[in-house]
């Protein structure tokens, strides 16, 4: 028989509470946030691999840990739901969008889009994916050169499909509208009051205002005195500006709550993606063949910094807590790891198949997302 000492040492610790009984410790059945630490899921990255599937990056050790098969479809567009429970990634060779279960990493679903998907945002239960029936293989042709002028009047010989917006329902699962842009839209973005969706239309050299709901054009900003092919576009976060960036232009261009034009900004060599910092006092651009990435003041506009990264790179995360930023660099097949506050590369994830896109969950401000989104 077991001594009534021996006995009491097995009680529950809450139990000797209750009686009185010397032994009681209230913190014993109370988790550490040790203990709550190493039980949270660590942050990750995921990167669309052009040439590839999607790589999956722990944001602890900034490690691949795994990958996700898309059977290298051409995966582009990516975002992630705000609850982290989906990713979807705009496949260029199958022409959908696949619904990912983000934790599992199982597709869930593929819906179709249409032909040459790319650019993905995500907003609340729904995605919106740029597709361009017009779009032609390769890289596009300089702006001005003869190759350029022959595109364009192949395209108004053959009445070619402008670009659109797919909006997709992800509980649904299926496309439940479309959104006409203009000919090869790229960057997306949405209003403050989230009621209206703007888009850079390549070829079109403008950014266009549509109402997200029925469709319809709100207002058209041209912006070929500022270069050619407008590419990236992002709303600060407290929605009183819109920058958009000029990649055959060296420029941004930066607009109003109204969707007017305030000013223009010169960067370095083809500017691409872009994101505001968590506060909005800093605008960080990649720079596509200046293989950096530039950072500027956003109340005087002018340059506070660089750190150079790798080739054509065009998209870019910042980590959950803001103290790393992880940007895609398709031509050199790396992810580079930049320290945010020292700005100085401190990894290279290589070996990597034409990165494209990054996102992070938790959510981060980056090129392709915003958490307050």
């Amino acid at each position: 028989m077991q001594s009534p000492l021996k006995a009491r040492a097995l009680w529950p610790a809450a139990l000797l509470c209750l009686l009185g009984i010397s032994g009681c410790s209230q913190e014993q059945d109370a988790p550490s946030e040790q203990s709550e630490a190493a039980a949270a899921p660590a942050p990750m990255a995921y990167v669309s691999n052009q040439n590839g599937n999607v790589t999956v990056v722990d944001l602890t050790t900034f490690e691949a840990v795994s990958e996700i098969s898309l059977e290298e479809r051409g995966p582009r567009g990516i975002g992630v739901t705000g609850d982290g429970k989906m990713l979807v990634v705009a496949n260029r060779e199958s022409g959908d969008l696949a619904v990912i279960d983000r934790l599992g990493g199982q597709i869930i679903r593929n819906v179709p889009i249409g032909k040459n998907p790319e650019f993905v945002r995500v907003r609340g239960s729904r995605a919106f994916v740029s597709f361009e029936p017009a779009a032609v293989g390769g890289p596009p042709p300089e702006p001005g050169s003869e190759e350029a002028k022959a595109l364009a009047k192949q395209r108004e010989d053959d009445d070619e499909e402008p670009a659109k917006i797919a909006v997709v329902d992800l509980n649904e699962g299926k496309v439940i509208r479309e959104i006409t842009g203009g000919m090869e839209t790229e960057g997306i973005e949405f209003s403050a009051d989230g009621s209206k969706i703007l888009v850079t239309n390549e070829a079109d050299e403008n950014v266009t205002v549509h109402d997200i709901e029925s469709g319809e054009l709100v207002k058209t900003i041209s912006t070929v005195e500022h270069g050619n092919r407008p590419r990236g576009i992002k709303m600060s976060p407290d929605g009183q500006m819109y920058v958009a960036s000029i990649e055959y232009g060296n420029h941004l261009v930066v607009l109003d709550n109204e969707f007017n034009f305030v000013r223009e900004v010169a960067t370095g060599n083809v500017p691409y993606g872009l994101t505001f910092n968590r506060d909005g006092s800093r605008l960080y651009v990649a720079l596509a063949r200046g293989e950096a990435i530039q950072v500027f003041d956003t109340k005087t506009w002018e340059e506070v910094g660089q750190v150079e990264t790798g080739k054509r790179c065009w998209h870019f995360t910042f980590t959950p807590d803001d103290r790393h930023i992880l940007v895609a660099c398709g031509r050199s097949d790396e992810v580079v790891v930049i320290d945010a506050n020292e700005m100085k590369v401190v990894k290279r994830i290589s070996d990597k198949k034409l990165p494209w896109g990054i996102v992070a969950y938790p959510r981060s401000v980056g090129s392709l997302d915003a958490p307050w989104q």
